[in-house]
């Protein structure tokens, strides 16, 4: 059952095309680079279930220091395929030359996009001047998207944090920085690294003055969008593009389609039953071990202390699936997950999700 939002939906259409230099995404809903999920399972499974309502897909992270030092790990996330173009590749460090050279690299493997992470909180990337941490300094900043856009001739862009200390919102003369250096578009991420991931009332202003300050390129904005209605809400009360999305997104691959419903409609999509969440979560897992170079063993450790992600809502309330994901923090196959989830796909307790 659909639930009107008619009341507060914006007759302006809020989906619009955006434009990545030359490359057009028709939905300006994204999903964001995130270390350790944004693997190619994880964005097959995305485009499964939401489609072309989720815009632009971006792999997981590439150290630039990696990346130049002809490392075997890196190749190791070297995932994506010719049918998910366009798509976004993430690098980060400091090192203007390491950082054109990475790109180079990508670029010559595929990549049609060049993402730079100005947004990394942790502390091993921040603190070393990586990520967010380059926030504290906006000419070695601006000297490293300089350097990247030089290298290369595919769209490069940005993701940032508010800035690095609370109350300093470097990102905004940033952005402005970036632009005339030719950055394509900007992500922002409404809380400050020293915030890490900390549930404060979200402040969405320095998005808002970010689009502001900027002349011509996108701005999506990110940090804590859960639902359609917080998308709309951000993209209504900051201007903002578009909407790119991160954590929300892992358990949930469905929700781009249930945003990008509510922006065309004004009506809010029914949450899926247990079965179709239990379906996903197995499909993740499938097509994980299918794809990893690692191996069946490591690739179902990195995944099942997420795989719970996919019945949160009902987890506490429900003390069969709080015993669930006790059960699958603990699987060390593909066959074990299947026993699991099973019977859960074809029982459809639809009911548990009313």
């Amino acid at each position: 059952m659909l639930t009107s939002n008619a009341a507060h939906f914006n007759a302006e259409p809020l989906l619009k095309p955006i434009q990545i230099g030359p490359i057009q995404i028709d939905t300006p809903l994204t999903l964001a680079p995130m270390d350790g999920m944004t693997n190619y399972a994880f964005r097959r499974l995305v485009r499964q279930h939401s489609g072309s309502d989720c815009g632009l897909v971006c792999t997981e992270l590439l150290s630039s220091n990696i990346l130049t030092s002809a490392d075997p790990r890196a190749r190791h996330k070297f995932d994506w395929q010719p049918h998910e173009y366009p798509f976004a590749v993430q690098i980060f460090g400091n090192d203007p030359p390491k950082m054109a050279q990475a790109a180079k690299i990508l670029v010559d493997a595929g990549a049609a996009i060049i993402d730079i992470n100005m947004g990394c909180w942790v502390p091993k990337v921040a603190r070393k001047g990586g990520g967010a941490g380059l926030l504290r300094d906006i000419c070695t900043a601006t000297s490293v998207v300089e350097a990247v856009v030089k290298a290369v001739d595919v769209p490069v862009t940005v993701k940032v944090r508010a800035g690095y200390t609370e109350g300093e919102p470097t990102a905004i003369p940033f952005a402005r920085a970036a632009e005339d250096a030719g950055v394509k578009l900007i992500a922002v991420h409404w809380r400050f690294a020293s915030q890490g991931f900390r549930p404060d009332p979200p402040n969405w202003n320095v998005i808002a003055e970010v689009k502001n300050a900027v002349h011509s390129i996108p701005v999506l904005g990110n940090g804590d969008i859960r639902t359609a209605t917080d998308a709309q809400r951000m993209m209504t009360e900051t201007g903002c593009d578009g909407v790119m999305i991160g954590r929300a997104a892992t358990g949930h691959p469905w929700l781009f389609r249930h945003i990008a419903h509510l922006l065309r409609t004004g009506e809010t999509l029914p949450e899926p039953p247990i079965h179709i969440r239990a379906q996903a979560a197995f499909d993740h897992a499938r097509v994980m071990v299918e794809t990893s170079d690692y191996g069946e063993e490591r690739s179902v450790m990195e995944l099942r202390g997420r795989l719970h992600q996919y019945f949160d809502e009902f987890i506490d309330t429900d003390p069969l699936l709080a015993d669930l994901r006790y059960q699958l923090v603990r699987v060390t196959r593909l066959d074990q997950i299947e026993a699991l989830l099973h019977p859960l796909i074809t029982m459809q307790f639809e009911e548990m999700a009313s």
